[in-house]
């Protein structure tokens, strides 16, 4: 009996890392709220009388992320610049089951759209728009009527319907931009960066007070292409850039003097860099340097 308990809560694993990566941003919390899943199933005595493990497993893990996600709103408010999820930095080889981990946008993008919701909210619509759960599971998930779930959802749906994407974007030109934007930021040809971005176009940086980073969004083309600029010229000849997939999307990781500086991810928009998203802070990076 107890390799069939064992068994159901590993089918069910990527999705409950998959919730619980989306309502956390961090994968480190994200594998602890999974393993606090799993001891809580292991000590549910009453597993075989549930009607459906996959929702008992959903809610508990919804639970426990909307706990944590409270108490970290503070965190957040006190943390030097901007925050960013910590990136998922995945090759070819990887296994099919992390991968499964990542069905579904995680880009940099949707997750930090995420961080315009309050817990309740984030839950409820990660497990409709994402996960695809009805109204009578996500009400069990988080404690609250059907009613209030669709209220939740109107808001949700209200507070990120303008950080949506307007296009999609092929692989191939994701793909074509990342390899024009490595020779230009190794050049540090101001043009031929600025070129690259649309007019509106922005930077974030996650440093975390760790490391040094800009503090405050940079926008603009011509204002992103001097920062590149300046960057070549103090780093050129110790920087290279290698191609990755982050957070499902391709990315690029940064190396100084051979060692992992930072993540860099981007969003696309009518054949030009429309935001840059820079993980610097170390904290961030540990499980993308042991890759």
């Amino acid at each position: 009996m107890n390799d069939t308990f064992t068994r159901q809560f590993h089918q069910l694993r990527p999705r409950l890392f998959g919730i619980a990566y989306r309502m956390l941003g961090s994968r480190a919390d994200a594998d602890d709220a999974v393993q606090d899943t799993w001891l809580r199933w292991n000590a549910n005595d009453a597993r075989a009388a549930l009607a459906s493990a996959d929702a008992w497993l959903v809610t508990v893990t919804t639970r426990l992320c909307i706990d944590r996600l409270r108490s970290a709103i503070a965190e957040r408010e006190a943390y030097i610049g901007p925050w960013l999820a910590e990136p998922i930095v995945t090759r070819a080889s990887d296994l099919p089951e992390s991968r499964l981990e990542l069905a579904g946008d995680i880009s940099m993008a949707f997750m930090l759209m995420l961080e315009r919701l309050g817990p309740e909210e984030r839950a409820v619509f990660l497990l409709h728009e994402v996960f695809d759960c009805g109204y009578a599971d996500i009400a069990a998930a988080v404690g609250k009527t059907e009613a209030a779930c669709r209220q939740l959802l109107h808001r949700a749906r209200e507070r990120v319907r303008a950080a949506r994407p307007r296009f999609a974007v092929s692989d191939a030109m994701h793909m074509d931009l990342l390899g024009r934007f490595v020779t230009a930021a190794q050049s540090g040809e101001r043009a031929q960066l600025a070129q690259l971005f649309a007019p509106d176009a922005s930077f974030t940086a996650d440093g975390g007070g760790k490391v040094s980073a800009i503090l405050n969004v940079v926008r603009g083309a011509d204002k992103i292409a001097r920062f590149y600029e300046s960057m070549a010229r103090k780093y050129g000849d110790v920087t290279t850039f290698e191609h990755a997939s982050i957070n499902g999307q391709p990315g690029l990781l940064r190396l100084v003097d051979g060692k992992l500086d930072s993540t860099i991810s981007f969003d696309m928009e009518d054949g030009r860099i429309s935001a840059i998203y820079v993980v610097r802070n170390p904290d961030k990076l540990v499980r993308a340097r042991r890759r």
